[in-house]
């Protein structure tokens, strides 16, 4: 179907000509996926949130959400931490600060999901703003020690942060981490 020439006009983005129905097409779904990575995470169970700051548009908040180790089934971490308010907070494009604080706890019979666990990896990220800055969470296990040890910090494109939190999850009696 050919659309009138006073509806469709030709653009260039970055060098490249496109009809102006495309462009908009294109930046809907650059604003749609956008507000899908700010989105809660998979995984992600928010617990319970404080207000900090009133605001009309949107009050700031110290959230506290559980993530569920994907590959050891029985422990659950509980990181807290700011989110910024306001309309660019509503929106999902504010920037949150980069304190957080984590606590791991045995919440059930210890598995490991998926056979032995590498000695250190990622195990959750989650957008701290639009596309600058992550917040980690870092499993290491300690295998003198039978413990498995859970980092939480954030990272940025230009600079990170060495603000950070840990904890460590000590294995039951009887059971052995296999690492790989």
């Amino acid at each position: 179907m050919r659309l009138p020439s006073a509806l469709v006009y030709d653009v260039a983005f970055s060098g490249v000509p496109m009809k102006a129905t495309l462009l908009r097409t294109l930046l809907a779904a650059n604003v749609t996926l956008a507000a899908l990575l700010v989105a809660q995470p998979a995984g992600a169970e928010e617990v319970a949130s404080v207000n900090t700051n009133f605001r009309i548009t949107g009050s700031d908040r110290v959230v506290v959400e559980a993530y569920d180790d994907p590959a050891v089934t029985g422990v659950t971490c509980y990181v807290s931490r700011a989110r910024t308010g306001g309309i660019k907070g509503t929106l999902g494009i504010a920037e949150d600060p980069t304190e957080a604080s984590i606590a791991c706890r045995q919440v059930g019979a210890i598995r490991f999901e998926g056979g032995p666990l590498k000695q250190q990896a990622d195990v959750f990220t989650e957008r701290m703003s639009l596309i600058f800055k992550t917040l980690h969470v870092v499993r290491v296990v300690d295998v003198k020690r039978n413990t498995l040890v859970y980092l939480t910090y954030s990272d940025r494109v230009v600079s990170g942060s060495a603000k950070n939190s840990v904890t460590a999850v000590p294995m039951p009696a009887g059971t052995t981490i296999p690492v790989k």
